[in-house]
């Protein structure tokens, strides 16, 4: 399946893969994990048709940017917040909105609370926060230790993950006609496996969002829409529910018949949803 990256960019050594486009108010979306910006490919052009300029990176360890080496390069929640400063910087943005998915919504939220004033919005989709991550499936997995989950053998590997990334949606045989491989692929393979265990899993800490935790009331000065899928089986909706009571003002739409990977079951909707959140973050700023 086409990528929809088209740059690349050197951030601390550490090459990145992004994409830009449209013209208008600058949106960035940040996925989650085990994915990339591909999952947003079908939400990206109703933005673009709705007038923004929408901007898609792979964080880094992740998709088409680069998968380091070196495994004491740091590729956690806290980590990627940086790292997307200076890419905004790239980008040349001094304020944005911004929406996470997953594993993306905690690197949002704390880039909120710690770039007070450089949002323009803030969504949150199906996101890790609290100590929501990682999930019971995910610990037990970890529990057998890094070196033998990246020396499964590659049809085990791939196996388990397929099963995996169909329990995050609910129409199950688009994913598996769609994008499933692809995704698989990314965290399989000779740099794959390695890679997914030791720059994804192994971040997989409550620290990253429970040390924020205390400050989410600090994004309540934003307009905050979370959206979530009814039938998550990765974050429950009880999450979303305690989001929302952490950051005041923060609304929350349900989207039935919606898994964990919310904008493959729900792309339409989830492109619905933003256009008219970011109008009404607009008008509110004026």
């Amino acid at each position: 399946m086409d990528s929809i990256l088209e740059h690349h960019v050197v951030i601390d050594g550490n090459r990145l893969a992004y994409g830009v486009y449209g013209q208008g108010e600058p949106v960035v979306l940040v996925h989650g994990t085990p994915s990339s910006s591909l999952i947003w490919r079908n939400v990206l052009p109703p933005l673009v048709a709705a007038g923004y300029k929408v901007h898609v990176y792979d964080l880094l360890g992740y998709g088409a940017s680069e998968r380091p080496v070196d495994p004491s390069i740091d590729t956690s929640i806290s980590a990627q917040v940086p790292i997307l400063e200076r890419l905004v910087a790239h980008w040349g943005l001094e304020t944005l909105h911004l929406v996470g998915h997953d594993f993306g919504g905690g690197i949002a939220q704390r880039f909120g609370v710690f770039n007070p004033g450089r949002l323009r919005s803030l969504t949150l989709m199906d996101s890790v926060c609290f100590d929501s991550s990682p999930s019971k499936r995910t610990r037990e997995q970890l529990a057998a230790g890094l070196e033998a989950l990246i020396k499964t053998p590659d049809e085990a590997h791939r196996a388990h993950f397929r099963d995996w990334l169909l329990s995050a949606v609910c129409d199950k045989q688009a994913l598996a006609d769609g994008p499933l491989e692809t995704y698989v692929e990314m965290i399989s393979g000779p740099v794959g496996q390695g890679s997914y265990f030791q720059h994804q899993a192994r971040t997989y800490e409550t620290r990253h969002t429970m040390e924020i935790a205390d400050r989410l009331h600090e994004l309540g000065a934003l307009p905050v829409k979370i959206i979530w899928g009814a039938n998550d089986a990765w974050q429950s909706l009880d999450w979303a529910e305690r989001l929302q009571g952490a950051i005041p003002g923060a609304e929350l739409s349900v989207v039935e018949e919606a898994g964990h990977f919310l904008p493959e079951d729900r792309p339409g909707e989830v492109a619905e949803l933003l256009i008219a959140f970011l109008a009404q973050a607009r008008l509110a700023a004026q």
